[in-house]
């Protein structure tokens, strides 16, 4: 019975990411095991940046997905396993994939866009020409229900970038928003996504370039994104290449 009411427990934490309340009735270190092990299935935890128009990606939970994840203080983690980014380098070089799976970057919304940014080079240079920035979405889902994640796909190629008529410039202003520019322009932030679609309405390729500051907060850089995906365009990442 015992056995039984164990398995039970390990199934409603499967399916919910919570732990149940059977469990919380057995403050015992058995049920600490059932519920410390789901979190390590379930990988790194981190707070990811909010969006509105991210799309779903359920084949980021399947077992063989590639995820990078990006913590708070910059630590890097290849699934669960912790590395350095000459590690992480080496560890996506040598390990087999379909060539259709995508790269998924799982970042803290407060972690500075340099400690995000250093993936991007070593993802170019195992052959990714996109990456997917996993995002959280307004709202809360119903406990027992199980949610795709989501997530906003953007470009990586710098020559790409390079050629792209429209560009949003990130800066560190010093203030709680950083500054931002459009094609050099100094726009407000609530004038983002309106002026990205007067901007592209006419263009047959609705791509936008996206630089930003590494000291930036991540969640502006994914701000800036989720605006585009809401106009219906494109985004390339321009970095350094570093």
């Amino acid at each position: 019975m015992k056995h039984v009411l164990e398995v039970c427990l390990v199934a409603a934490t499967m399916a919910t990411g919570v732990m149940p309340a059977a469990a919380q009735q057995f403050p015992t270190a058995e049920a600490s095991k059932i519920f410390a092990a789901q979190t390590l299935q379930r990988g790194v935890s981190v707070n990811m940046a909010a969006t509105n128009s991210a799309v779903a990606m359920p084949d980021a939970d399947e077992s063989d997905a590639w995820i990078v994840t990006v913590t708070r203080d910059g630590g890097l983690y290849f699934g669960v396993d912790a590395v350095t980014p000459d590690q992480l380098t080496e560890a996506m070089r040598s390990r087999p994939r379909n060539r259709e799976q995508k790269l998924y970057i799982k970042a803290d919304a407060r972690a500075t866009y340099a400690d995000v940014e250093r993936v991007l080079p070593i993802a170019h240079a195992s052959e990714f020409e996109t990456v997917v920035f996993l995002t959280s979405q307004p709202g809360s889902r119903q406990p027992g229900t199980m949610v795709a994640p989501r997530g906003l796909e953007v470009g990586i190629d710098p020559a790409a970038a390079a050629q792209l008529a429209v560009s949003v410039q990130l800066a560190d202003s010093g203030q709680q928003l950083s500054g931002l520019k459009i094609n050099n322009r100094q726009i407000p932030w609530a004038n983002l996504q309106n002026t990205l679609a007067q901007l592209l309405q006419n263009r047959s390729e609705k791509a936008v370039q996206v630089t930003a500051d590494g000291g930036l907060n991540f969640a502006d850089v994914v701000r800036v994104v989720d605006a585009c995906q809401a106009v219906g365009a494109r985004v390339v990442l321009f970095t350094s290449g570093r």
